[in-house]
């Protein structure tokens, strides 16, 4: 069976959240399931399920149409019909698939160009292909590649080095101003998205007290669960404010919820205690006069904008050197993989040579008599197997050396079969011959 790599997927560009969610397979055992077997046409697999993708990585038959099976298969885990994945999946094989995959672990694929999510969530979808043993030698070289791509995209350009969500950008502006967050509070106005998605943020920021206050205190009860802080109802808001020094607002008031009036009283019982106000809705929540205020700095949604504007743009800069980094892993983990399909060229260039060194050898100990000496009889053994390993020798380093070099591995891989005829292959005995010339009598 000759192996290829397949990837085979959806992401947030083919497909919209709804089929996203009905295809999502998270925790899916490939071994267990029955996709993944030694002798089957799927020999190893790893399925990275998240919120904006879902792909499989398979090494399987390549004289069989493994996509389809693969489709097939993805489907019924679901329990969804196969057609509705029609048009909102792609299919990679060989290096384009280990391309998409250092691509998608540099986050260049990802919604939010550079962002490091991706790359935690890689690790789990390996992690759980090793221990349902369904990850194997080659899955397990392209994963740890992968992952050393990461670190390079990372280490050799500033992919990831500004925000480009306004929540984002948010908790790096507070992060600038206050350094370490790990001593700081923080307060949510808001139980949205924006405000969930700050909490996360704040979160890989090194904030360990997040408070919520938002209108409907159940919902602000299951933000705060979420993140293990704590709500507040929201007539204590001004409380709230004497206990933070990061306030994120995100509410969909029509009117402002803090005016400079009312941040007067609480910076006196704070005796003037800094506190940063980053206003993330529309229309405000926080008066712009609170600016005024000594000790008081306020972010609206304009200052963040033009950040991620200006970030967003520089990371499209920085991702045209993170694909010149992957083309070039690309190229170097092919090479590995060809190297690999050497191996049963080398096993059976060897094989070859030692039956014929056995044949010959049991003739030759015919000829010594019916009684043979013993160490006579070791000595040809010796220089048997010896003679099969030295006029193999040769060879075998060509076809490595020949292996190392671009696009040329399987030409000499092929011909080195065809030469020594290791697939046993009929051929006749004028088969050197030159058809087109007339035989001599």
């Amino acid at each position: 069976m000759n192996q290829e790599i397949y990837l085979v997927g959806l992401n947030h560009k083919t497909a919209g959240v709804d089929i996203r969610e009905r295809f999502a397979l998270a925790g899916c055992d490939p071994v267990a399931a029955g996709l993944v077997h030694d002798t089957g046409p799927v020999t190893e697999a790893m399925i990275l399920s998240t919120c904006n993708r879902v792909e499989f990585l398979v090494v399987g038959d390549n004289s069989l149409d493994i996509p389809a099976l693969i489709l097939r298969f993805w489907a019924d885990q679901c329990r969804q019909p196969r057609a509705d994945l029609d048009g909102h999946t792609y299919c990679h094989a060989g290096g384009d698939a280990v391309e998409h995959l250092f691509t998608v672990a540099s986050s260049l694929d990802s919604m939010i160009l550079g962002e490091p999510q991706i790359l935690g969530q890689l690790k789990g979808a390996y992690r759980n292909a090793v221990e349902k043993g369904a990850a194997k030698v080659i899955v397990n070289r392209m994963l740890h590649k992968a992952f050393s791509v990461a670190k390079r995209v990372r280490t050799e350009t500033a992919i990831a080095s500004s925000a480009v969500s306004i929540s984002y950008a948010a908790v790096e502006l507070a992060r600038k101003i206050f350094t370490d967050l790990s001593n700081h509070r923080a307060l949510l106005i808001g139980a949205g998205e924006m405000a969930e998605l700050a909490a996360t943020h704040l979160l890989s920021a090194g904030v360990r007290d997040i408070t919520v206050v938002n209108r409907t205190l159940s919902k602000g009860e299951e933000l705060a669960r979420q993140f293990k802080g704590r709500a507040m109802p929201f007539e204590d808001l001004p409380q709230a404010l004497l206990e933070t020094d990061i306030v994120i607002s995100s509410t969909g008031s029509p009117t402002a919820i803090i005016r400079a009036r009312d941040m007067k009283d609480v910076m006196r019982k704070r005796r003037n205690k800094p506190i940063f106000f980053i206003d993330i809705a529309v229309p405000r929540d926080i008066d712009p006069d609170v600016n005024g205020l000594d000790n008081v700095y306020l972010y609206d949604i304009d200052d963040l904008k033009e950040v991620v504007e200006e970030n967003l743009a520089g990371r499209q800069n920085e991702a045209l050197k993170a694909k010149g980094i992957v083309a070039e892993e690309v190229a170097t983990f092919l090479r590995w993989r060809d190297s690999l399909t050497l191996q049963p060229t080398i096993v059976a260039l060897l094989d070859q040579g030692e039956r014929i060194a056995r044949k010959e050898l049991r003739r030759s100990i015919k000829q010594l008599g019916p009684n043979p000496d013993p160490q006579m009889v070791a000595i040809l053994e010796r220089l048997a197997q010896s003679l099969c390993h030295k006029i193999y020798h040769e060879p075998i380093s060509y076809l490595k050396r020949r292996s190392q070099e671009e696009g040329s591995a399987q030409r000499f891989i092929h011909n080195a079969r065809r030469i020594f005829n290791l697939d046993e292959e009929t051929v006749s005995d004028d088969a050197h011959l030159d058809r087109k010339a007339p035989l001599s009598k």
